[in-house]
């Protein structure tokens, strides 16, 4: 029930208890809320929190998801676990000139996990785990903001006590349903925000625990201040931003413990008073703790700087294009645009977007263009909170801001660009951290707005609606995360200009067979971005495909003289080349692909296939071999040197290579059909024999497995069980090539023989 009553578990003046702070107005007092017992109100937010997110359960692998998970190796258990330590999130070196540097261990590992209880790539074990990561780091919010919107206060048995219960439920009710974590939380790649976050939050009650008095006397207890350092490099671990806990921290320590005044502190510091130090600093040991966390943090930093080397991200323009802009003014500009819209996305959670780049928000290039506004309207608001956080004259005021725009703007600090250079524009999973400050800074506002209004009751009724309405878009939004092409068409409407998003939409349709609306998306992605390659690379290899050889080929050449490191493109360019018959200029653009890739098997198996076009059976056979080598399982490698070497008569030579490749690949029915032709040669009947079988029994309804094994029946003499499985191979295929002639020769041999019988 909604209520106005005072907290009951608040402690009277005949209580005893350790007073970490002097009595403060009480924040839940003019609040028209539900007041809970702390059991239930984390019950209620766990419920809730789950509800938005639970139908995203069974959803599939979408977007990055394929390259952090499915094309990740080090998921994989013949990947020594060592490896993760050396490789970035999406398993490169981060040694590489091609590494993100997104150096996330604890998650990877925690993917590789996953994939090892699962038994392989099944999502429905990673949707679940994020959606109980993300209820348990909003049942520990309601603990978090008791804290930061009550204050911290211990009993005399050393139970920390919850001195505003209504608004750290609200506020704990606001993050656990706020749309913008649905992308941590139904994006299995979120996991890294999610865990970061959980390592966060208990580094932040660790600390809060230092400050229970223990049985010395003492104010505090470095071992929670060590323990609480350690659970931010855990964090840090899981994704960069963890770090920032240390400095939030220190904050907490200063507004919360201490009682500083931050705006009496710089006056001292600019007067030099001299009392300064001894009043503030060394009382309590704030100097003390503060020196311990920035060791820690500093410690944290030179150890993954040593790890991940010196060399910055590689990302490219289409990333971030702000931050190539030549001219400060523009990047400073656009940067802090970026910040107003992320805002937004806090304030207004309506349009949301897998992916902000590539022209979704057009650069802002003068001071004529009206989003100007949206700059001048952030920094107006901010303006007016630090004003407020630094001079009033209401100490409760100021903390509760000054903690509100620290949980704000510090965990957002990594993603600002201020320090490096990030790979987007805009990433809703960046917010989730943020969060906490906007559900803060929310919750305080509502407090203000209860004690001027005369009927609270509607005012509650308002904030429960938009509770509401956010469980409901959580809902619809985890819906459009369940699969690639409902995420990727969700997208059109809000980044109409993002040629990304015409690009994901084209490759979803390709990938399903429709060629005809993937090429209209894969057009509109070239125009809305002329030097987008890989989408030139995709909308080529469709064309080529439907024959449309000229236009294939101008979109791969323009595209390898954009990027002329693009292996992809320069092998597609060769087999496009190889297709018009020429060849030369072909085998050069294979050559070029090895080049730029040197570890490319489809190319090596491409370059085969020219070589046998040219009747250059030795060099085929070697660019096979190189495929087969680099990539074992490379089963149209295998398969074409065994026909190369059954066509010249080099049976046995053919017969050991398939016999390898069988070793290799003992599944694969296309092998053991190109073996059992060579035993069928060789006449060694009963041995291909077995393998024709072997390989209809894997796939029944091949017209050439049946039409063969005929063939071999007939050679052998098994008439009979000839003329069955001509039968069956014409009845798959009628038209297959020379199984009708040799099945009439059969029925012509049979009836001689009745003849002869009679």
């Amino acid at each position: 029930q909604i209520c106005n009553q005072h907290n009951a578990e608040a402690p009277n003046a005949e209580q005893a208890f350790h007073r970490m702070a002097q009595t403060e107005p009480n924040l839940d007092h003019d609040v028209s809320w539900f007041l809970l017992p702390s059991y239930w109100a984390k019950m209620v937010v766990a419920l809730m929190s789950f509800l938005c997110f639970a139908n995203s359960y069974d959803g599939d692998f979408v977007f990055d998801d394929s390259e952090a998970i499915i094309n990740n190796k080090d998921l994989r258990a013949e990947t020594p676990l060592g490896d993760l330590w050396h490789h970035d999130f999406w398993g490169s070196k981060l040694s590489s000139n091609t590494s993100h540097k997104s150096y996330r261990p604890l998650t990877v590992l925690t993917f590789r996990i996953n994939y090892l209880f699962a038994g392989g790539f099944y999502p429905v074990g990673f949707h679940v785990i994020n959606i109980i990561l993300h209820c348990t780091i909003s049942v520990l919010m309601v603990d978090v903001f008791s804290i930061l919107l009550g204050g911290l206060q211990f009993s005399n048995k050393g139970r920390r006590l919850n001195l505003a219960p209504k608004t750290s439920l609200l506020a704990a009710l606001l993050f656990a349903v706020h749309p913008v974590h649905t992308e941590c939380v139904a994006g299995i790649v979120g996991r890294a925000d999610l865990l970061c976050a959980l390592f966060f939050l208990l580094s932040f009650l660790g600390y809060c625990k230092a400050f229970r008095e223990n049985k010395e006397g003492h104010n505090f207890s470095i071992f929670w201040v060590l323990v609480s350092v350690i659970l931010g490099a855990i964090a840090m671990l899981c994704k960069e931003q963890g770090i920032t806990i240390l400095g939030l921290n220190a904050v907490f320590d200063a507004l919360v413990i201490n009682k500083l005044n931050v705006l009496e502190l710089i006056q001292k510091l600019l007067h030099k008073d001299k009392s300064l130090e001894n009043a503030v600093l060394l009382r309590k040991g704030l100097l003390f703790r503060i020196t311990l966390l920035m060791s820690g943090g500093a410690s944290i930093l030179y150890i993954r700087w040593r790890i991940m080397g010196t060399g910055p991200p590689a990302f490219t323009e289409v990333d971030n294009p702000a931050s190539f802009a030549d001219s400060l003014f523009v990047r400073a500009i656009n940067y802090n645009y970026y910040y107003s819209l992320n805002a937004w996305l806090l304030l207004c959670p309506w349009w949301l977007c897998f992916d902000w780049s590539m022209g979704c928000i057009p650069l802002i290039k003068s001071v004529s263009d009206w989003r100007i506004i949206a700059l001048a309207a952030l920094w107006f608001c901010l303006i007016g909170l630090i004003c407020q956080a630094l001079c009033s004259e209401d100490s409760h005021k100021r903390r509760i801001l000054t903690l509100g725009l620290g949980f704000l703007i510090i965990p957002f600090l990594p993603a600002s660009n201020l320090f490096f250079r990030v790979g987007f524009v805009i990433a809703e999973r960046v917010i989730y951290l943020p969060s906490i400050g906007y559900c803060i800074l929310f919750t305080y506002g509502f407090s203000l707005l209860s004690k001027q209004a005369k009927k609270k009751k509607i005012l509650a009724v308002a904030v429960l609606g938009i509770l509401l309405i956010n469980v409901m878009r959580c809902a619809l939004r985890s819906s459009q995360w369940r699969s690639e092409e409902q995420l990727f068409r969700s997208a059109l409407s809000v980044c109409p200009l993002n040629a990304k998003v015409h690009y994901n939409v084209g490759k979803n349709l390709a990938d399903k067979g429709n060629q005809s609306a993937a090429i209209k998306y894969y057009r509109e992605a070239v125009r809305l971005n002329p030097k987008y390659v890989h989408a030139m690379n995709n909308l080529g290899n469709i064309l080529k495909e439907r024959n449309e050889l000229q236009e294939a080929e101008e979109l791969l050449s323009l595209a390898v003289q954009i990027q002329p490191d693009f292996a992809a493109a320069w092998m597609n360019l060769g087999i496009v080349q190889n297709s018009l018959r020429r060849f030369e200029e072909a085998e050069q653009s294979y050559w070029t692909a090895i080049k730029h890739r040197k570890k490319y098997p489809d190319c090596y198996y491409n370059l085969g296939r020219l070589y046998a076009d040219l009747n250059r059976h030795v060099d085929a056979l070697n660019a096979w071999r190189n495929a087969t080598v680099l990539k074992p399982e490379h089963s149209l490698a295998w398969n074409n040197m065994i026909i190369l070497l059954d066509n010249t008569g080099n049976l046995a030579q053919a017969e050991a290579v398939g016999r390898e490749a069988l070793e290799l690949i003992p599944n694969d029915h296309s092998l053991m059909f190109s073996l059992a032709n060579v035993l069928g040669k060789s006449q060694k009947y009963k041995e291909s024999e077995a393998l024709f079988l072997k390989a209809i029994k894997a796939n029944p309804n091949a017209a050439s497995y049946h039409g063969n094994l005929a063939v071999l029946y007939h050679r052998w003499g098994n008439l009979d069980l000839a003329k069955k499985h001509y039968e069956v191979s014409l009845k798959l295929d009628p038209m297959a090539p020379g199984t009708k002639e040799n099945y009439n020769l059969l029925r012509r041999k049979l009836e001689q023989l009745q003849k002869k019988g009679s």
